[in-house]
């Protein structure tokens, strides 16, 4: 194994140790599948300074569409992350915040965005370089 620290050591040995069957079959994939994409991700961060209602999520989020932003609530709230609540008004208001659950994502996207900011410019260089091969 390359010359990794302890800790990535850990997690790839754990990784490489999981079941392996069909895509389907394992649950850290699906997991990930739904946490990982940028709506999600975006979505959570936001949601992480406090409740919002939908339209203040499209404001703050103005590049994603109202049904991205719709389908991404809903897979959330399917998994636990945010909870969706309706005022009895006229005409009915809807806000969404983090569930404890999504609240403990927080730290580790937090640690990706961190790392994300650290590794721009070199990402963006080795963009660069194998475009320039192409």
């Amino acid at each position: 194994m390359r010359n990794l620290s302890e800790e990535a050591a850990l997690y790839v040995e754990r990784w490489n140790s999981a079941p392996q069957g069909a895509p389907g079959d394992c649950p850290v994939r699906g997991v990930l599948d739904k946490i990982s994409d940028k709506w999600s991700m975006l979505l959570v961060m936001t949601l992480a300074s406090g409740p919002r209602r939908f339209n203040q999520l499209r404001r703050e989020v103005p590049d994603i569409s109202q049904k991205m932003l719709t389908q991404t609530l809903r897979d959330l709230q399917r998994d636990g992350m945010v909870a969706r609540r309706v005022f009895d008004t006229n005409p009915p208001s809807v806000e969404y915040r983090l569930t404890p659950l999504g609240e403990s994502i927080i730290v580790p996207f937090g640690h990706l965005i961190h790392w994300a900011s650290d590794h721009h410019p070199q990402i963006g260089a080795a963009r660069l370089a194998f475009d320039a091969q192409a």
